[in-house]
């Protein structure tokens, strides 16, 4: 997560654990993104079904939660397998 985005800013936008609203501000949308990404495990592989499943838990357009993920490089697919390829620890 950037220095610069506080843990207050991301909470606006992650309010008990819910995404209220994607952030149009691109350096808060990753931060968000990030702490989302936080809920996938480093070097454990999960089927689409899995991620849905994460994803739904913290926004009810989970295909596009997961298309955010990907797109921004935080989580990878391949043969309808994910796992996390980004994002802090």
């Amino acid at each position: 997560m950037s220095a610069e985005i506080s843990r207050e800013v991301i909470e606006r936008f992650l309010v008990g654990g819910r995404l209220v609203q994607m952030p149009a501000k691109h350096a808060v949308r990753l931060a968000v993104l990030d702490r989302v990404a936080q809920s996938f495990e480093i070097g454990v592989r999960y089927s689409e079904k899995e991620v849905n499943e994460v994803l739904a838990g913290f926004f009810d357009d989970y295909a596009a939660l997961r298309r955010y993920l990907i797109d921004n490089d935080l989580l990878s697919r391949e043969d309808g397998v994910y796992w996390r390829s980004g994002g802090t620890v």
